[in-house]
């Protein structure tokens, strides 16, 4: 199947946030489209803001040896997330505002990405915990499943 010109997709995504010993949880539906170019996977879609209904452009990048990218948002609005997630290592990202860039850190002690190709579908599980300036922001839980 040739995925470089994309296939659409209905992506489930869970989000569970720990801060200050409060657990809150996010739920989305939404359409989006599977993109392969060589060995590197995209999905794309657009988060509905649970604030005022905008749509916010998310893209995560699955790259041949198993590290994630995730970028939410866009430059236009003056806000754009950038995370990155390896297993078992620390690495710095950026948090892109309407003031100036923030550095923070990712620290992944879970990673996990399964892939079929036929039915085209798959799963993204991402335990990870956020540090801003050495402060632990929270820890997040990440599980995005698709489908064609």
């Amino acid at each position: 199947m040739d995925l470089s010109t994309g296939l659409p997709i209905a992506i489930h995504l869970e989000t569970f946030v720990t801060q200050d010993d409060e657990e809150t949880q996010h739920v989305f539906d939404e359409a989006g489209q599977l993109v392969k170019m060589g060995q590197t996977l995209y999905i794309r879609y657009k988060e509905t803001s649970e604030d005022d209904g905008s749509l916010i452009p998310v893209t995560l990048k699955v790259e041949p040896e198993g590290d994630v990218k995730l970028t939410r948002g866009d430059r236009e609005s003056g806000q754009q997330l950038h995370l990155r997630f390896s297993r078992n290592t620390r690495l710095v990202a950026h948090y892109q505002t309407p003031y100036g860039t923030i550095p923070i850190e990712t620290i992944t002690p879970r990673l996990n990405i399964r892939v079929k190709e036929q039915p085209v579908s798959g799963e993204i599980y991402i335990e990870y915990q956020l540090f801003a300036q050495n402060e632990h922001l929270g820890d997040y839980r990440l599980r995005l499943v698709f489908t064609a």
